[in-house]
């Protein structure tokens, strides 16, 4: 393990080498937008000319891409966590993607695969809701979705077939 110590002497000696492998290791755990490592070399002290040089070095390379990572996270979360599109926006927002790339990752969703989606949601809980009430179920089905990023109106269509 790396002391403080011997992280600053490094940072010291080779700035742009201290700074690259931070954000080699970064990327080695998985993919990263750029604003991500911009803020974790910042939290290291990285001089942003060092910074800005090491990451223009690593886009150049194509280690750095907003533009795939945005899609690729857009698969993924769709993959496992069935989020809609509204949700989805939010937190490449938070990531700091730009809004061309996540207009471009969102547009592999359509309206349909959003409700079906859905509705892939709404049956896999309703396993667990067989001994609650109507209302209870409403409640609990449109919450679930709402956390999700799903608009009201795709609620409440998914939700319709309950009654």
């Amino acid at each position: 393990m790396v002391t403080d110590v011997s992280a600053k002497s490094a940072a010291d000696a080779n700035p742009h080498e201290f700074a690259r492998a931070i954000a080699l290791r970064q990327l080695d755990t998985r993919a990263r937008s750029r604003w991500e490592l911009e803020q974790k070399l910042k939290r290291k002290n990285v001089p942003e000319d060092v910074m800005s040089a090491v990451l223009d070095r690593l886009t150049d390379v194509g280690l750095i891409d907003d533009r795939a990572y945005a899609h690729l996270y857009v698969r993924s979360k769709i993959a496992s966590k069935k989020m809609a599109r509204m949700a989805l926006r939010f937190e490449l927002r938070k990531r700091g993607v730009a809004e061309v790339h996540i207009l471009d990752a969102l547009n592999q969703i359509t309206d349909d695969s959003e409700v079906e989606m859905a509705r892939m949601l709404v049956a896999k809980k309703l396993t667990t809701l067989d001994n609650v009430s109507r209302d209870v179920k409403y409640r609990r089905l449109s919450g679930l979705l709402g956390r999700k990023g799903y608009s009201l109106a795709i609620i409440r269509h998914v939700l319709a077939d309950l009654n």
